[in-house]
């Protein structure tokens, strides 16, 4: 806790009161008692204790006429954050090359970019599954993406359609207004747990943008699908065959659907004069009473 003042300024009445103490006397006893000088050499411990009880009650009353304070900011945050689904292929054929893993680093990146958006993700393989719903809890998505290799879903097929299916169910309850789904793979659906037009509806449905990416060369995914998806809802169809072509497509959907941020800055100010003014009062009442007591 740091303590600043208000009006520092009314320091210098300090030096102006200590100056006066010392060079504005009265003349009142060399008026009336000629021998003053015999007196003051009486009483001269007296003297210093009422000058030091002067000084002490002026700094303590001085103190608190310039408000010692202390300032607490507080941030209040208005953002308009996105809700954002994350649909990885982690089927046999995205260990070619190391993909996945070239994939998992860059997606890993744009998730710390995303600081104000619930995000959730979502794996597909043989079969889909919803890894983690959708959260603000960026640190434990990351470890949790961390942990996640190819195989986890099975190896052989690319259930992708039932991976946008239930994608698009985690926006079931939610009230947002921007909802983007980025669906990657370097594969055909081939499960047919889920027709295409039903996953493509789901989307529509709850008002869902959906990025395709597909990686590698067309043949091994299907373009016109994955632009098909995008384009009914509103997205973007990407085709990436390097680890640069990628990570541009990500910076550049990250461009498109960034969340605005703003924040309201207001400072909290804590009041401590009380304390010092108490501490002049009675300093004077004892300057009071001891001159009283003097007299």
């Amino acid at each position: 806790m740091q303590i600043t003042f208000e009006y520092p300024w009314v320091f210098a009445l300090l030096g102006l009161f200590i100056i006066c103490l010392y060079f504005c006397k009265p003349k009142v006893q060399a008026l009336f008692f000629p021998n003053s000088a015999m007196l003051a050499s009486a009483s001269k411990g007296k003297g210093v204790l009422v000058t030091l009880l002067k000084v002490l009650s002026a700094a303590a009353l001085i103190t608190a006429l310039a408000s010692p304070i202390t300032k607490d900011e507080i941030k209040i945050e208005n953002t308009k954050g996105y809700e954002i689904s994350l649909i990885l292929d982690a089927s046999g054929s995205m260990r070619e090359y190391n993909k996945f893993g070239i994939v998992k680093n860059i997606v890993l990146d744009f998730i710390k970019k995303r600081k104000h958006d619930k995000i959730g993700l979502t794996i597909f393989a043989d079969f889909a599954y919803v890894a983690v719903p959708l959260t603000y809890d960026k640190k434990s998505l990351i470890n949790l993406l961390k942990q996640v290799d190819v195989g986890i879903a099975g190896m052989r097929r690319t259930a992708l359609y039932e991976a946008l299916f239930l994608s698009s169910r985690l926006f079931k309850t939610s009230r947002a207004k921007n909802k983007i789904a980025i669906l990657l793979t370097d594969g055909m659906d081939n499960t047919n747990s889920i027709p295409l037009d039903v996953a493509i509806k789901t989307a529509q449905k709850y008002g869902i943008k959906v990025y395709t990416i597909g990686v590698g060369v067309p043949g091994d995914f299907n373009p016109q699908v994955l632009k098909e998806i995008a384009d009914k809802t509103g997205g973007k169809y990407y085709s990436a065959s390097d680890v640069q072509t990628l990570k541009r497509i990500y910076a550049e959907i990250d461009k498109l659907e960034k969340s605005k941020f703003k924040a309201n800055k207001y400072v909290k100010k804590s009041y401590y004069f009380q304390y010092p003014l108490a501490l002049g009062l009675v300093l004077l009442l004892g300057l009071i009473l001891f001159g009283y007591r003097k007299n």
